[in-house]
């Protein structure tokens, strides 16, 4: 048996050299995000040159977003200390002339439109004036003059421009139900188009070529979301594009340039792509010849068209960037991501499905240590957060990490997971703790009566949503799990629905529909909050959260350590005071993953 090299912890959640490339509009220039003091930076360089200008020195947090205004301007996303409360900053290209645009306390900021047609504008949303809901603004990246375009009356959760640039569309919830309102010209009022239960969807895209019709994804008299034309006049459904019998699709894809549709992507076991034009085909072909077998992105491109960053990437790769000159047929290596983490010392994720003990398929990943004899395995059972989003096939430096250390690694896709239709997610309504829960017990028990998990030596592990699932699992079925891992995890549903995050408000009646109420299932939320049911966990537990997350208080956390202090349970906790929903600064991320590491040895020998 071959000896597989022990990896240190660092080197799977260390910064990239250099990631989250971009190109200006004219093409000249790429930029990218790189480490400077520990922080990922703006660098910009002219392509064709060696030289490298660095344009911003955060040192507290990492960026986290950016996009090019213009040919010459670049706009950056930062938050204070994990906070969540966006704010922008534009810069030029050679580091001068930096201005703070929309930094206000305990204010977020939204980006509607980048308006990539209009130099030195953007459309962007502030919650200033109410902290519940976003008003629409036209910023003026250069002077930072803002004016109000759209006043939110209290129920407008999101917007959408037309190809020049009007604020045309909004959408409004009551909680429970959503209507797409639609307006000619900005000068004119919005007037509803569709109303639908928030179970039903019809989410516009963009507008058609003509700024006359809307491409949407819709579930209207169907299960699985399909890209639809909805018409502005009556809200009915003229044509459908593209719809898949076993997932939902949602993404769509176009040329500004040429005004054609291009392509349509959705994911299965792994993302897929069905092209609408010939150009776009050809171009990946070419490409997918150049490139070999890896998976390929095309992430960013200039006005024109014919210049673009490709991005590559496996399950046991985070794969490269690439140039991408297509009227010179050129293609230009940028950068290995993480060149130190060999592809062939990396596991596999290998899609499994299992059935539910109500009936239902479930789909995951399973990664298998490459180093593992014959025995059965310690197993790491980790649900994703969300809950209603879905994991898939691709590089996770978490799962390498533990299977590098020789364990198996379970992600399964339980109930309410998104993309397997309105009746796999419907399915977990108010089944936190419950049916939701059950999905990720049957999965432990597959893999143990298939003989690949050491009954003995189970772990769970997850953040957000998968962190409460990671309690309600240790509480719930005890004599599942030998410890667990709580990252950012939601203990008490009473507490968490009311420590929401104020721009959650509107969407207040859909949570309880989705999650319960917490008066109404007054019963129901007690024996689900593993908070209030510590007295039943058994098993070590190792806890992290950030100080200042707006999303899961700390609160949920603190709570559930001195409960299992009360009880005798052995809990280790670690606070970090400048991250928020995850941990995003790379001195906490090695700090977290090295006492995970010890943890899970101590408690899995």
């Amino acid at each position: 048996m071959t000896q597989i090299r022990k990896i240190p912890v660092r080197e799977f959640f260390r910064n990239p050299e250099k990631s989250g490339f971009d190109l200006s509009p004219d093409g000249e220039y790429i930029s990218f995000l790189a480490p400077y003091k520990d922080r990922m930076n703006i660098h910009v360089q002219k392509i064709g040159e060696d030289n490298v200008t660095r344009i911003t020195s955060v040192t507290e947090r990492d960026i986290a977003g950016y996009f090019w205004a213009d040919d010459n301007r670049i706009v950056y996303l930062r938050d204070n200390g994990g906070d969540e409360n966006y704010y922008l900053t534009a810069i030029d290209k050679d580091g001068n002339n930096e201005k703070v645009l929309t930094q206000f306390d305990n204010v977020r900021t939204q980006l509607i439109d980048d308006l990539e047609d209009f130099p030195n504008e953007v459309i962007i949303g502030l919650n200033k004036r109410k902290p519940e809901v976003f008003d629409a603004y036209r910023l003026n990246l250069a002077s930072g003059e803002m004016d109000m375009i759209a006043e939110n009356p209290g129920n407008i959760v999101g917007w959408l421009t037309d190809h020049n640039g009007a604020l045309r569309v909004a959408m409004t919830s009551d909680g429970v139900n959503t209507t797409l309102l639609h307006r000619e010209t900005e000068e004119q009022e919005f007037k509803p188009l569709l109303t639908t239960n928030f179970k039903e969807s019809a989410s516009p895209l963009f507008f058609t070529f003509d700024n006359r019709n809307l491409f949407a994804t819709s579930n209207l008299g169907r299960d699985k979301s399909a890209i639809v034309i909805l018409d502005t006049t009556s809200g009915k459904e003229v044509e459908k594009i593209f719809e898949h019998p076993e997932v939902d699709v949602s993404s769509l894809s176009y040329s500004k340039k040429r005004k054609v549709l291009t392509g349509i992507a959705y994911t299965t076991w792994k993302t897929e792509r069905t092209y609408l034009d010939d150009e776009a085909k050809k171009r990946y072909t070419w490409l997918k010849e150049k490139l070999g077998e890896v998976e390929i992105a095309i992430t960013s491109h200039n006005k024109n068209e014919d210049k673009f960053i490709v991005r590559t990437y496996s399950d046991r790769t985070l794969g490269s960037y690439y140039f991408y000159d297509q009227s010179a047929r050129t293609l230009e290596k940028l950068i290995e991501v993480s060149p130190w983490l060999k592809a062939d010392e990396m596991a596999e994720m290998k899609p499994i499905t299992y059935r539910s003990r109500d009936g239902l398929t479930i789909h995951g990943y399973l990664s298998l240590p490459l180093e593992r004899g014959s025995g059965k395995l310690p197993l790491i059972v980790n649900p994703h957060g969300g809950p209603w989003v879905r994991d898939s096939w691709g590089f996770n430096p978490e799962v390498q990490f533990l299977a590098n250390r020789g364990y198996a690694v379970l992600q399964m896709n339980y109930r309410g997971s998104t993309g397997y239709g309105r009746a796999f997610w419907e399915a977990s309504f108010k089944q936190w703790g419950l049916k939701m829960q059950d999905d990720i017990s049957d999965g432990v028990k597959y893999l143990i009566d298939e003989g690949i998990a050491d009954p003995k030596k189970v772990a769970i592990y997850g953040g957000s949503y998968g962190g409460y699932a990671t309690l309600a699992g240790l509480t719930f079925t005890p004599e599942l799990y030998a410890c667990g891992v709580d990252y950012v995890g939601v203990s008490n549903l009473f507490t968490f629905m009311q420590t929401i995050p104020p721009y959650w408000k509107p969407m207040l009646e859909m949570m309880y529909e989705m999650v319960g109420h917490p008066e109404e299932m007054k019963e129901q939320f007690e024996q689900t909050s593993p908070a209030l049911q510590a007295h039943k966990i058994k098993a070590p537990l190792l806890i992290a959260q950030g100080a200042k997350d707006p999303r899961v208080n700390k609160a949920e956390s603190d709570q559930i350590v001195q409960a299992l202090k009360e009880s005798g349970i052995d809990v280790d906790y670690l606070v970090k005071e400048n991250e928020g929903h995850g941990f995003h600064n790379e001195e906490n991320r090695f700090e977290f993953y090295e006492e995970m590491e010890k943890f899970l040895a101590k408690h899995l020998a």
